[in-house]
């Protein structure tokens, strides 16, 4: 793979007063006021120090873009609001978002078939429902050989709810539990969070490992993936890293099944919501074209939104 020189890392504006639309496929809006969201407490892991810079409410007026860049919708993706109802997170969303937007609700993929269904079947009440959440990551392994697991998968898939994985993917024993899934259910979309938490360190064995996978799991035509979440492991990311990450995943899935995303209010420890997406102008590696697919077009398609 070629490296990307640093003299373009910062080259002009190639939209020029071209708008931009966006479809912000990974974000997350808080209510701390009605919600539960354990995990931004600050006696709660994750123990970040700066965690305060997001301890706080955000709805869709924080999404704030000006031109040429503008925002068209979003998909939000479940935070915590309550992890025993999830319904309750969708029902606040809708009764208070305006732009078009579609939603993943949390779940526990750990349920009984049951009650499993039950959930699934209160959540389908919901317009914005496209699909589920439940963090795989240090689980991924033992939650994907459970075979109650799979019987919930296989739920996911017969009603076309997206499953959002969000699992290191330089676990190859945990991708090649993936892929069985996926021989399984042909039927089950799956979008994979954060581009699979990709090495820092470029070319090591755990880089491999993850480029491995990314290969791997392309070949699903039921799999795409989403680039964001970098600064949950280093808020200060190197822009040539990211983009060698995201040239990586469009080599692998095409362009067609790539999403370039923001991890709102996340994106806030290394920069703003208008700083990222103008970043993303910017990227050497892509077109204008290009990037209105991975800005726009996919998310479109990938998540139904009516735009």
């Amino acid at each position: 793979m070629a490296v990307i020189p640093h003299n373009k890392l910062n080259q002009p504006n190639k939209l020029g007063n071209v708008t931009m639309k966006i479809i912000d496929p990974h974000l997350h809006l808080f209510n701390l006021e009605k919600g539960d969201y354990q995990w931004l407490k600050s006696d709660n892991p994750p123990f970040w120090s700066d965690k305060s810079v997001i301890e706080k409410s955000f709805s869709e007026h924080d999404l704030q873009l000006t031109s040429p860049l503008e925002l068209a919708g979003f998909v939000h993706i479940e935070a915590g609001f309550d992890n025993q109802q999830p319904w309750r997170e969708i029902a606040w969303l809708e009764s208070t978002c305006s732009l078009p937007f579609k939603s993943i609700a949390g779940i526990n993929l750990q349920l009984s078939s049951n009650e499993f269904e039950q959930v699934l079947t209160k959540l389908g009440q919901f317009k914005s429902v496209v699909g589920v959440r439940d963090i795989l990551d240090e689980n991924a392994l033992e939650y994907l050989c459970s075979a109650h697991v799979q019987e919930n998968l296989a739920q996911l898939a017969q009603r076309s709810f997206i499953f959002e994985c969000q699992m290191s993917l330089e676990n190859i024993a945990a991708t090649e539990q993936l892929i069985n899934i996926l021989n399984k259910l042909s039927q089950l979309n799956i979008v994979i969070n954060h581009a699979g938490w990709p090495p820092e360190i470029i070319n090591d064995e755990t880089w491999k490992n993850w480029q491995q996978s990314i290969k791997l799991l392309s070949s699903f035509q039921q799999v795409s993936i989403k680039c964001s979440g970098f600064e949950m492991v280093n808020r200060q990311y190197p822009l040539a890293w990211q983009q060698q990450v995201i040239q990586c995943c469009t080599e692998a899935f095409g362009l067609n099944r790539v999403m370039l995303a923001s991890n709102f209010p996340l994106c806030l420890f290394k920069e703003s919501y208008q700083e990222l997406w103008q970043q993303h102008q910017h990227l050497p590696i892509l077109s204008t074209i290009e990037l209105q697919q991975l800005c726009f077009e996919n998310a479109k398609r990938i998540y139904q939104i009516n735009t």
